[in-house]
């Protein structure tokens, strides 16, 4: 004579409705572009920043960039999860999102250039100072053949970089 109480079936989890209004859609779209605006001023500073030779500065914008990236990826999502809705009540839309889209890929891949410039310049820098710290290091002397001689391991001593700025 165990009774079981009868079972409750598990509360969903909370997602986004299966079906949205056009309302929805329309403010998400908005929010999306307007996120793409806002990741695009903040990628065309730090562009311009380390152009000028402002790593620190460009630095700064790092957790402002994280915070709008973060967003943006939220509001793809969320437009993904309605692109058939999307294109099927608002087609011009889904265009103009594309054309927001391009421009921002576009821009992206500006300041990727740039910052892959930049961390290759400072990486050659670095490794043309230990060269010559390294050429400095080796002493000037020969064997009894006459032969250069090759440096022993005291005489190579490693650069020390710190990462931080």
């Amino acid at each position: 004579m165990n009774q079981r109480p009868p079972q409750r079936p598990a509360p969903a989890p909370a997602a986004r409705p299966a079906t949205s209004t056009p309302p929805d859609v329309m403010r998400l779209a908005k929010e999306l572009m307007d996120v793409m605006s806002a990741l695009l001023g903040v990628v065309e500073q730090e562009t311009e920043l380390v152009r000028a030779g402002k790593v620190r500065e460009g630095m700064r914008l790092e957790v402002q960039k994280a915070d709008l990236s973060r967003r943006y990826m939220i509001a793809v999502e969320h437009l993904k999860s309605m692109h058939k809705m999307l294109s099927q009540t608002e087609p011009e839309l889904v265009a103009t999102i594309r054309r927001h889209h391009d421009t921002f890929r576009a821009m992206l891949q500006v300041n990727l250039t740039v910052l892959a410039t930049a961390h290759a310049v400072s990486e050659g820098i670095v490794r043309g100072v230990n060269a010559e710290v390294q050429r400095r290091n080796i002493p000037n002397t020969y064997t009894a053949a006459g032969k250069r001689a090759a440096p022993g391991p005291r005489n190579m001593t490693p650069l020390t970089v710190s990462r931080s700025l």
